[in-house]
């Protein structure tokens, strides 16, 4: 069962970007940013009540509130990016996400983090770089450089809430914790939409957007919970591979729904990264113990 979990819960995030361009014909990322955090908060709290677990916010901590604007601007950036670019593009935020976290860790919990470290960092950087690079003539590289610019500081939000959850692990469990890091995502993000012009509805209703952004807001919800107690039953090994084949489905799908180009350089830059995480979740930071952490 621990196996099928974090499967799930793979397969939930590779399915991010389908969702998220399915979305946008109808709504700006404004929009689908809110509603994948409304959708979570409501799910995730209905999962907890079900469980007999009660509902509260802690909202008067301050990780919770880093936290939350720092999943707010992770889910933001990567929304602008793939509405902009290809449906996979956020298939660089994992490799910028554990980037973060390591020069996170290091400038904010003074941890060590040995040369291993550096060099998953360096491979998963690389990957990007060729993904980014896509084998365009150098004179046509700056126009991708907002979508890349996107995914970069969409991964960074990433990492940093990461880091929150680390901080407050000793406080809280990890329901009641992302409960209260998404309320405040969410809250960051309401005032936005009505801020657009047709309060962020850029086209047509469709019954196929609605349900992908409730989807969207089923995977912000649970997708933690299923990857939390997947790790609880298989061995973290086990976890990392499946999790990294994350990649590899968000690029089937945008083949197989879209029929995105799909080239050797996004091939070989996603096999780096891929290979850079795997090479990091092997022995990096001395201090041991790290919690597990939601992804989407």
């Amino acid at each position: 069962m621990g196996y099928v979990l974090v499967l799930l819960a793979t397969l939930a995030w590779s399915f991010v970007g389908v969702l998220v361009k399915t979305a946008s014909p109808m709504l700006d990322s404004f929009a689908i940013s809110f509603g994948r955090f409304f959708f979570g908060v409501l799910f995730l709290g209905i999962y907890m009540l079900v469980r007999g677990r009660g509902l509260r916010l802690h909202l008067a901590l301050k990780w919770i509130w880093i936290g939350g604007a720092a999943k707010a601007a992770n889910y933001l950036f990567e929304n602008a990016a793939i509405t902009l670019g290809y449906s996979y593009s956020n298939i660089l935020i994992p490799p910028v996400q554990t980037t973060a976290i390591l020069l996170f860790s290091a400038w904010l919990l003074r941890e060590r983090v040995s040369g291993r470290g550096w060099t998953a960092a360096a491979l998963r950087m690389l990957g990007v770089g060729l993904i980014g690079w896509n084998g365009m003539p150098l004179e046509q590289l700056g126009s991708g450089g907002l979508t890349m610019l996107l995914l970069v500081l969409g991964g960074t939000g990433a990492g940093l809430h990461v880091i929150s959850q680390r901080r407050l692990v000793g406080e809280l469990d990890s329901g009641s914790m992302n409960l209260s890091a998404f309320a405040v995502s969410a809250l960051l993000l309401a005032p936005l939409p009505p801020l657009q012009p047709g309060w962020g509805f850029v086209g047509e209703m469709s019954l196929a957007a609605w349900a992908a952004v409730l989807a969207l807001g089923l995977i912000t919800g649970l997708s933690f919970v299923w990857f939390a107690e997947g790790l609880k039953r298989v061995p973290l090994a086990a976890a990392a591979l499946l999790g990294n084949v994350q990649a590899l489905f968000t690029m089937l799908w945008s083949v197989l729904f879209f029929d995105e180009p799909m080239t050797i350089y996004v091939g070989i830059g996603a096999a780096v990264f891929i290979g850079g995480i795997l090479w990091l979740q092997l022995p990096l930071f001395r201090r041991p113990a790290k919690p597990a952490s939601a992804q989407a």
